[in-house]
């Protein structure tokens, strides 16, 4: 039976968050599709994983009889959320745009999961290389190709560079965008845009949840 890793990173709940309905979206598809399957959850905005210390930088180059007792409890929590990364058959992540950026508590999970030697370092140092990660990254407003804000998107660039070129992953994106439109009056005039990326976001969403557990459920 295939497992979903699911990480939630949005400090809103439900409706009151644009990434979670979609998120929420793919899994119920996922789950639908694949109902023997598991799914490993983690809502980082809940249940925040520990920020890097020096004790758990240094233990991922230190060999493990050498760990000091400080540096064995820290890492201990760091493969913990390796092994799920690498036991996972597809990853689902949902990435809010916060000042131009992920969350610090996404970052946070990054940090711990990314290991030189094990889950980065080049193709033979990627334990989890190939394994599909959906991420969906709202925004506030648009920042695609064209707009004049595209110098400011900085969550596609960053996460392609963490989650495909660095865990070597197979990644893609749903974008919903101009998520303050109904919000804020200034952006009024865009809420039609708005409704039409959040409906193609949850349709998106949806498709993509149902094919990728059919994959793993043939």
């Amino acid at each position: 039976m295939a497992t979903l890793l699911h990480i939630d990173s949005s400090v809103f709940d439900g409706q009151s968050s644009a990434s979670r309905p979609v998120t929420d979206a793919f899994r119920k598809a996922w789950q639908e599709q694949h109902p023997e399957g598991t799914v490993v959850y983690r809502d980082l905005a809940a249940n925040p994983v520990p920020h890097i210390t020096a004790a758990s930088h240094l233990a991922g180059f230190t060999p493990a009889d050498a760990h000091s007792p400080e540096q064995a409890a820290v890492f201990a929590e760091r493969v913990k959320l390796i092994e799920e990364l690498e036991q996972a058959d597809a990853i689902l992540i949902g990435a809010p745009m916060y000042n131009f950026s992920i969350p610090s508590t996404l970052k946070a999970w990054l940090d711990n999961v990314i290991l030189m030697g094990r889950t980065s370092g080049g193709p033979d140092s990627q334990s989890a290389k190939g394994t599909p990660v959906t991420v969906v990254a709202s925004r506030g407003g648009s920042y695609a190709p064209g707009t004049p804000r595209e110098d400011f998107e900085y969550v596609q660039n960053f996460l392609g560079a963490a989650l495909r070129d660095t865990l070597g992953l197979d990644l893609d994106f749903i974008v919903p965008e101009l998520t303050m439109a109904p919000q804020n009056p200034a952006m009024s005039e865009l809420v039609p845009k708005f409704e039409a990326s959040r409906d193609k976001a949850l349709a998106d969403a949806q498709e993509k949840g149902k094919t990728l557990a059919a994959r793993f459920a043939a």
